[in-house]
């Protein structure tokens, strides 16, 4: 059997502003650390890899031996949203940030979905998920009017309940906006959002939520899978990069589904690349300002790791990264520009200071280097 790398994205796991975060209202925003001083988050497993001994990180022990290489990624390219990220983890610098609409989209966007989906739209306007639903889906369920609202981050999200728009109805709906949201319009992701339950009792069934990104350009993932390299992306990773570069895509529920469904390849007798998002951090707990369910998720993370660490044969790498923050103190919804989170385990990395990367590159860079393929393109391996 030859060797896997697994790479697991905890999803908005910061470690602290960047240096530009006072141009993005970020300034002071520190995910990590600020849910354990307001939880008192123990995290045993993490720590003893090298948590603590990153640049940074105030709140978590240091150990006299670590079991990883560990550092800090500096971002490059001028976002804080799921695609900038995770296009930047596999080589991908932006020359211009994704387009975001503070005031709601243009009436020609608008008029067009609506001409496309033949019915009109309620809210167009940044909007928190939970609060749209509740502030407008009874209008909805009465209208059948799709509730579309944006954020701060570079999105067109579409809400619609399940009893009025069937769940292919709201996809085909997103591709049809995907399909709009093109050159002057481009926004990273159009993302459906539907939900269920009865008035005054709505809840988004984010195990079905789906995202339809704009198509990347070449990458490390482009690279490896031409390469004959196996690429399985695990949870929202292949809709990020719509669904190019990988062999096999396997969808999950929640962070436990996505936990033991890569705990399952990497029982395998396999050879490639799993590269796993882990989103509730992000989804359920950071937007919605909810510090106690965000330590709850990293607290059973922690409490899978040695799992994982136990299913690594002695040439494999583990990857654990973050993409942005969502800082569950900090004011607002949004999530905050910070720093990403790296850890690698595997053959020499243990103790290893990786420091402040420049870029999230480094990532897929590294991958390129141990599966032996070219890239010419941003990024270190860190190997």
């Amino acid at each position: 059997m030859g060797m896997k790398v697994v790479a697991v994205v905890l999803d908005s796991v910061g470690l602290g502003a960047l240096p530009d975060a006072r141009e993005f209202g970020d300034e002071g925003a520190d995910t990590l650390d600020h849910t354990v001083l307001k939880t008192g988050l123990h995290l045993q497993n993490l720590a003893a890899l090298g948590l603590g001994h990153i640049p940074g990180v105030h709140t978590v022990p240091r150990v006299s031996d670590p079991k990883a290489a560990f550092g800090r990624m500096g971002e490059q390219n001028r976002g804080k949203d799921t695609t900038t990220g995770h296009w930047e983890f596999v080589g991908i610098h932006l020359a211009h940030p994704f387009r975001t609409f503070p005031e709601g989209f243009p009436q020609e966007v608008i008029e067009a979905f609506e001409r496309a989906i033949g019915r009109g739209v309620l809210l167009n306007r940044p909007y928190s998920g939970t609060e749209a639903i509740k502030d407008y889906g009874e209008v909805h369920l009465e209208t059948g009017k799709p509730i579309v609202y944006t954020s701060a981050d570079s999105v067109f999200q579409i809400a619609a309940h399940v009893d009025v728009v069937p769940l292919e109805t709201l996809y085909a709906w997103s591709q049809k906006a995907r399909e709009i949201l093109q050159g002057e319009y481009a926004v990273a992701r159009v993302i459906a959002r539907p939900f269920a339950g009865p008035k005054g009792s709505f809840y988004r069934l984010n195990e079905h939520r789906r995202d339809f990104a704009l198509k990347p350009p070449e990458n490390v993932l482009d690279r490896l899978h031409s390469s004959g390299i196996e690429v399985v992306g695990v949870g929202k990773i292949p809709d990020i990069y719509a669904h190019r570069g990988f062999t096999r895509e396997v969808h999950t529920d929640d962070n436990t589904d996505g936990i033991k469904k890569t705990l399952a390849l990497m029982a395998e007798p396999f050879e490639g690349l799993i590269f796993t998002n882990l989103v509730d951090f992000d989804a359920k707990y950071g937007h919605r300002r909810d510090p106690l369910g965000y330590a709850c998720a990293l607290a059973e993370f922690d409490r899978y790791l040695p799992k994982f660490l136990e299913a690594l044969g002695y040439e494999d790498y583990l990857f654990i990264i973050s993409d942005h923050g969502n800082d569950p103190t900090f004011p607002g919804t949004d999530h905050t520009r910070e720093y990403g989170l790296l850890l690698v385990v595997g053959p020499g990395m243990a103790g290893r200071e990786l420091g402040t990367r420049k870029t999230f590159a480094d990532v897929g860079a590294s991958w390129a280097r141990l599966f032996g393929v070219d890239w010419d393109g941003p990024g270190e391996a860190v190997l």
